[in-house]
């Protein structure tokens, strides 16, 4: 494949495998654009891997008077809402109150938030009776409540979607590359850009590439390829971590998500029902350093832990905490990097002297339009024929309205039939990987065969989510998922030991352990 690669004259060469990159990857390549996506590490195992869950039209960004924002993203929603029904599907938010005004309040700013999403709307928001509302949350606790007002928002699994994203884009005739490093910039005599070379990590080969155009969606590892163009320009990334808790659903039993609007120091934060547990979060610290695995505070923990305890009858302990993952957000400077929270997440696009064009900032809601903004401005600045983008109608790999029979595999959309024709052919690979979780060895050969999982992590963390659901359990059945992988890919005992050795260190992160 390597020859292949380098002797293609690319028209575009995405660097970055998140959503705004994959995103890219598909306008660019359902345009008509030779394109190819080259990700360092795995799909998704940055920020968009780590998210609330959430495709939100922005409820948040009300408070803030950014209705620009929150009208795209309610557009966008509703586009995710069509183009991946399999994988992206309504759920009922409550936010409880505690006072009359608060009722009204809030009461009022949600019926706005309906209003601007007219006819893209999920459904009304309305306000609820304490009684009404201890229904819609079973595990709230009802001291000092007074009630609450329920509004509607759309949950999605953010990997999941990303792995689809993948196969859309190589459908439509892109090249995707996981485990790919970009190292350097070549550029032409007049010091324009013209291609880079790669690291192919896992084969441990070296070569180049050429290009009409480089597009940087690097999220917060921006500014060190930005770097690598010139390295006398000013950074223009900052970051804040958030983190999330996993709760067993024993703390929130019913189906509709909590919304506190404004802790105690001024965040948003969420209790939301998700692949069979809850996930809490989140949390806003600013971050210097930027890597692909950020570790929690303890501060971070007790606050999460702490202000889920006001709101519901069981406090969680640390004891109850069934995984934890950190998550940071790329967020473009604007002279304020104390006060993350008050960062806008709209997305900027800079095009430099030699030709690299950087997208930054945004959010997952809107991974679409950036794309589509993205790609025009390439296209602009670039030989490449205009070709308006398609993505508004495009559907995702997976599409599908039906709901799978076996219901574990509904995200899979219409893949859930191969995965049911695989195991059909090979009955052994209906074994569970886990007693205590529905998953089965033939995800395992799926993602292996369809979905480039190259490692044990890949899977457990990603093509399933075990990692971010149960990291005790994920780290108990890593042997079981090893000697697939280890059969599956032809690779020896000593492959298997190191992938154990190497899952289980990573693992061992999203456990809370004692101080």
């Amino acid at each position: 494949m390597t020859n292949d690669i380098e002797n293609i004259h690319w028209d575009i060469v995405i660097i970055g495998g998140g959503a705004t990159g994959l995103g890219c990857a598909i306008d660019a390549a359902s345009r008509g654009y030779k394109t190819l996506l080259l990700e360092k590490e795995d799909y998704g195992k940055g920020t968009s891997g780590k998210s609330t869950k959430l495709i939100h039209g922005g409820v948040r960004y009300l408070r803030q008077g950014n209705l620009s924002l929150v009208l795209e993203s309610l557009k966008e929603r509703a586009l995710l809402k069509k183009n991946a029904p399999h994988i992206v599907h309504d759920l009922t938010f409550v936010v409880p109150t505690y006072s009359w005004w608060e009722r009204l309040f809030y009461g009022i700013g949600l019926k706005l938030y309906d209003w601007l999403a007219g006819k893209e709307g999920i459904g009304s928001s309305k306000i609820l009776s304490k009684k009404e509302t201890i229904n819609m949350l079973p595990g709230i606790n009802p001291k000092q409540l007074r009630g609450g007002v329920l509004y509607y928002d759309a949950q999605f699994n953010d990997t999941r979607l990303l792995i689809n994203m993948m196969q859309t884009a190589k459908e439509y005739g892109a090249t995707v590359l996981n485990y790919h490093e970009f190292l350097s910039f070549t550029k032409n005599k007049a010091g324009i850009i013209d291609g880079g070379k790669i690291n192919d990590s896992r084969n441990q080969k070296r070569f180049t590439v050429h290009s009409k155009a480089i597009v940087n969606a690097t999220g917060v590892f921006s500014d060190s390829i930005r770097l690598l163009n010139k390295s006398t320009i000013p950074k223009i990334i900052t970051s804040s971590q958030g983190v999330h808790i996993v709760l067993d659903k024993y703390f929130l039993p019913g189906d509709a998500a909590i919304m506190i609007p404004k802790t105690d120091d001024g965040r948003v934060l969420f209790a939301v029902p998700w692949e069979g547990e809850i996930i809490v979060g989140t949390t806003d610290t600013p971050v210097k350093e930027y890597t692909y695995e950020p570790l929690p505070h303890w501060e971070e923990i007790d606050f999460l832990l702490n202000h889920t305890a006001k709101y519901l009858t069981k406090a969680p302990t640390r004891d109850d905490v069934k995984s934890v993952f950190t998550g940071l957000r790329p967020l473009v400077m604007n002279g304020d990097t104390k006060n993350t929270k008050s960062i806008s997440r709209k997305h900027v696009i800079e095009v430099s002297e030699s030709g690299l064009i950087t997208i930054a900032g945004g959010k997952w809601t809107t991974y679409r339009k950036m794309a589509e903004d993205t790609i025009d401005q390439v296209a602009q600045l670039t030989e490449l024929s205009h070709v308006k983008s398609k993505t508004e109608n495009l559907h995702i790999h997976g599409y599908s309205t039906n709901k799978c029979a076996q219901d574990f595999l509904g995200v899979y959309g219409t893949d859930a039939n191969l995965i049911i024709e695989l195991i059909d052919k090979r009955p052994e690979l209906k074994e569970k990987i886990h007693p205590n979780h529905k998953i089965i060895k033939g995800q395992v050969v799926w993602a292996i065969q369809s979905e480039d999982a190259k490692t044990i992590e890949d899977f457990l963390a990603r093509r399933s989510r075990m990692l971010f659901l149960d990291a005790k359990a994920s780290i108990e059945c890593a042997e079981c998922v090893a000697e697939i992988f280890k059969q599956e890919l032809k690779q020896d005992d000593n492959w298997k030991h190191e992938e154990i050795l190497r899952f289980t260190k990573l693992a061992n992160l999203y456990l809370l352990h004692k101080e």
